[in-house]
């Protein structure tokens, strides 16, 4: 499975971003994918994650009601919605596909996309 993140740029603190992660394989049914960033000099951290199914969400605490992570079916494609960006937001975004384990463990994730690139400005 090859995944098509899009969507990162430059924005004011405060703005918003609206990042998308297709997936190249017209039957996929995973049973969950996740956005994850990676600031530089830093480990690459949990950002948002969603079953593929049932559309259970889970957030780290950091972007709790600022993200928003959704999928569509037919398009095999999961979204990240970033609204009230801060400074601290600045990151490459990876998306992945879960496929054995914790939402949280980057191990869990056995496909990755190539990242996007966010830089919030203060």
């Amino acid at each position: 499975v090859q995944l098509q993140a899009s969507g990162g740029g430059l924005v004011q603190a405060g703005g918003s971003l609206r990042l998308s992660c297709a997936a190249d394989r017209r039957t996929f049914s995973p049973y969950a994918m996740a956005w994850f960033r990676q600031a530089p000099g830093k480990e690459r951290e949990f950002v948002a994650g969603i079953s593929w199914r049932a559309g259970t969400t889970y957030y780290a605490d950091s972007v709790k009601g600022r993200f928003a992570i959704s999928r569509d079916h037919a398009k095999i494609t999961v979204y990240l919605q970033m609204n009230s960006l801060k400074f601290e937001d600045t990151a490459v975004y990876y998306c992945a596909v879960n496929t054995g384990g914790s939402y949280y463990a980057p191990g869990s994730y056995g496909y990755w996309g190539q990242g996007t690139q966010v830089t919030v400005s203060s």
